[in-house]
């Protein structure tokens, strides 16, 4: 995987964002929009993924549209993600869009290395994915939840479930007192992917601080 680097190399808050071609477009407008909210000393690194559907997938799963199903790389992508976040002088935040955002909550029950998650419209449809939520602890003390208020509204069954899951989500995470907020931004699942993801970490950023 290749990474991108944006902001202060030397900045002790390090914002780790798992990407894709279509991210890497408007990843320069989210790091400003970051800056703007946040104009603190940040640096973030954009992973690129090389196959989206499994290098981000905690577990195999069929196909919800097109023919392509889950992976389960996601174990294997966080090993890599980690060998980039050895220092532990800095705060590492995790976060990412649709299955980028789903893998960065993933990452959080898997390691205590994220201070907090921003999740942007997460894919927390993906199939099992809540009961994973309500067995396990996450281990983080900060998550950020978005969703668009027409993705629900699909003629995708699975999809469907998105405003559910994420509800369910929001409340397991209340249960086990992790700071969380729940933001409904206007549009469907492809608008500003950019500014909703800027607003996740902005979001924990302003937690973080306050938690200091």
């Amino acid at each position: 995987m290749q990474t991108f680097e944006f902001g202060d190399p030397s900045a002790e808050v390090v914002l780790v964002q798992m990407v894709d071609d279509h991210d890497l477009k408007e990843i320069e407008g989210e790091f400003a929009a970051i800056r703007e909210s946040f104009p603190g000393k940040i640096r973030l690194l954009a992973v690129k993924v090389n196959d989206w559907n499994r290098d981000l997938s905690p577990w195999k799963a069929s196909a919800v549209f097109g023919n392509e199903d889950f992976g389960d790389g996601a174990a294997a992508t966080l090993a890599e993600v980690m060998t980039c976040c050895t220092d532990r002088s800095r705060t590492y935040y995790i976060g990412g869009y649709s299955l980028a955002g789903l893998f960065a909550l993933w990452a959080a029950y898997q390691t205590d290395l994220f201070e907090g998650v921003a999740a942007a419209s997460p894919s927390i449809w993906f199939p099992e994915f809540v009961d994973f939520m309500r067995e396990q602890k996450i281990r983080t003390k900060r998550v950020y939840l978005s969703l668009g208020d027409k993705e629900e509204r699909t003629r995708n069954p699975i999809m469907a479930s998105v405003g559910t899951r994420i509800r369910e989500a929001q409340e397991l995470l209340r249960e086990q007192s992790v700071e969380t907020t729940l933001e409904w931004n206007p549009g469907n699942h492809f608008k500003d992917a950019g500014l909703r993801t800027a607003k996740a970490f902005a979001w924990v950023l302003e937690s973080g601080k306050r938690g200091e």
